[in-house]
């Protein structure tokens, strides 16, 4: 069981963690997304959404963050089933985070819609940053 940030334990039947050192890594999270979202029962679309966030999250967590890791968690509460992703990094972290998730902010060559837009593909979305120690995003698809 793992603890949600309301305080409610939602079931775990299946977690795995999984570097993010290189751009290969990032093509491995997706390939293990889209195999958890699929045992999970997600739909097309709703797998290629996770999938999609979880590229970003992880290609933001390697190149601003200077790498990290994801825990990939299937979930199931009750009859409903779903997919829990967690970043991690200990990079610079993000001095504003409202200012990170608003359209085309960036500081890096992007197009600044990373950290919004995991968040609009998700149905649950939180993120802890602090300058000096690093980030945290934790995001939800549930079926």
């Amino acid at each position: 069981m793992r603890m949600t940030k309301t305080g409610a334990r939602v079931p775990v039947t299946r977690t795995e963690t999984l570097p993010i050192r290189s751009g290969d890594d990032v093509v491995r999270i997706r390939q293990a997304v889209r195999t958890r979202a699929i045992e999970a029962g997600l739909g097309l679309v709703d797998q290629t959404k996770i999938v999609t966030a979880a590229s970003e999250l992880a290609r933001n967590a390697l190149d601003y963050g200077g790498g990290g890791e994801v825990r990939v968690d299937v979930l199931q509460e009750g009859m409903r089933k779903g997919v829990r992703l967690s970043f991690s990094d200990q990079g610079p972290g993000i001095p504003d985070i409202q200012k990170a998730l608003t359209d085309h902010y960036t500081t890096g060559g992007g197009l600044g819609l990373g950290l919004g837009g995991a968040k609009r593909l998700s149905n649950e979305f939180h993120i802890e940053s602090a300058v000096g120690v690093g980030t945290r995003v934790t995001i939800a698809r549930w079926k």
